[in-house]
């Protein structure tokens, strides 16, 4: 007697899971989870020296290829709520660091850095540059090398799961 083979379930059937998985042990990928931890820790850093708070930094940082941004724009780009945007964009204009200004025929005023905060940007941004130099001089220039070129495949690998 032969047996007929059940349906495939459907795409969206919750068994398809991954996170469902009782075979997948979380613990091969918690080593390097840790790690990348460690790392976006460093992004919110503050630097002795530094004259920016982190948002700002971050914000200067969008806005360094000299395009202004709305709000809107501004909160896809950090990936933060438009709210949270708005409050750090505040305080940066309330520093000088930032200003916004009118555009004709449009309802929303972007922002774009003040001088004084490209300079502070520009200081802040050598300091971080300093440190991971610093950190990469001590790995050696090849560990150093190979490390750029596996974080690019990683974010490259990650980045086309992430599209599907």
């Amino acid at each position: 007697m032969t047996q007929t083979p059940e349906p495939a379930p459907p795409a969206d059937d919750p068994a398809d899971d991954p996170a469902d998985d009782p075979a997948d042990d979380p613990a091969d990928v918690a080593v390097l989870a840790d790690q990348l931890l460690r790392l976006q820790r460093r992004r919110t850093q503050t630097y002795a020296g530094s004259r920016l708070e982190t948002s700002a930094f971050r914000i200067l940082w969008v806005l360094s290829d000299d395009r202004p941004r709305t709000l809107r724009e501004l909160a896809t780009e950090l990936e933060l709520e438009q709210s949270t945007v708005n409050r750090q964009v505040n305080a940066a204009i309330d520093a000088g660091w930032l200003e916004r200004f009118d555009v004709e025929g449009s309802a929303s005023r972007p922002v774009r850095p003040t001088p004084a905060g490209r300079a502070a940007y520009d200081h802040d941004g050598r300091l971080r540059a300093a440190q991971i130099r610093a950190a990469l001089a001590r790995m050696g220039p090849d560990r150093a090398a190979l490390l750029v070129e596996l974080l690019r495949d990683y974010n490259d690998a990650r980045d086309a799961v992430l599209e599907g």
